[in-house]
């Protein structure tokens, strides 16, 4: 959810996209026992929500001009980081309609920001669930989607491997902050949670807006 924002400022979107999609599925994987263990079961039907949307998001994302993609895509995140911290009183959303519609954003989003992440954080950090079993949730669902997604855009010819390349050298720095992060969480309440990841989201779109400026 960082990550895309910021690279698609230096090369074309489409491609920090599938940057993106690729890193994603790579810290999943170093995470599996984690996932395992701590991820809700609501994961398996907005997984296969997601996964029905995705196209859309890919359609989306080819149609359009770069410029107003880079836009978008920071939107994206500015959206996400709203949605978290904005108060909503005593408005809520049955369960179930409010899962469905997660999981059409985070397919949406994730084939056409490469960003399934501001997609299902409403619907995970508003959530009654414990923060381990919130974030297992949506790495479970990063690993099956971002694969899937990957290999599309490569089928289209949208990226190349070049892109997965690209991934592959920037996971050690991902790997180290990862590490950081992993220090960190569990040692911090579910509210002081919540806010660091709306902080992070917000300092992306922000960032990224800043910079189209």
């Amino acid at each position: 959810m960082v990550l895309v924002p910021v690279l698609q400022l230096a090369i074309d979107p489409a491609a920090a996209v599938l940057v993106g999609i690729v890193s994603l599925f790579l810290v999943g994987l170093s995470d599996i026992g984690r996932i395992r263990r701590d991820a809700d079961r609501s994961a398996i039907p907005l997984t296969l929500i997601a996964l029905a949307s995705m196209p859309i998001g890919l359609w989306a994302l080819t149609r359009l001009p770069p410029d107003w993609a880079r836009v978008l895509i920071a939107l994206v995140s500015l959206g996400a980081f709203v949605l978290v911290v904005v108060p909503l009183g005593k408005i809520e959303m049955p369960r179930r309609p409010a899962l469905a519609i997660s999981g059409f954003a985070t397919g949406f989003f994730g084939g056409f920001a490469g960003m399934p992440g501001p997609g299902m954080a409403p619907f995970y950090l508003r959530g009654r669930l414990r923060p381990e079993a919130a974030r297992a949730s949506m790495m479970a669902i990063f690993l099956v989607v971002t694969p899937l997604s990957a290999a599309t855009f490569i089928a289209l010819g949208i990226g190349s491997w070049r892109e997965a390349a690209l991934a592959a050298a920037l996971l050690p720095a991902v790997l180290i902050g990862d590490w950081f992060g992993h220090r960190a969480f569990g040692r911090v309440s579910t509210k002081q949670w919540q806010v660091s990841t709306a902080l992070v989201l917000g300092g992306a779109a922000i960032g990224a807006l800043w910079k189209l400026a």
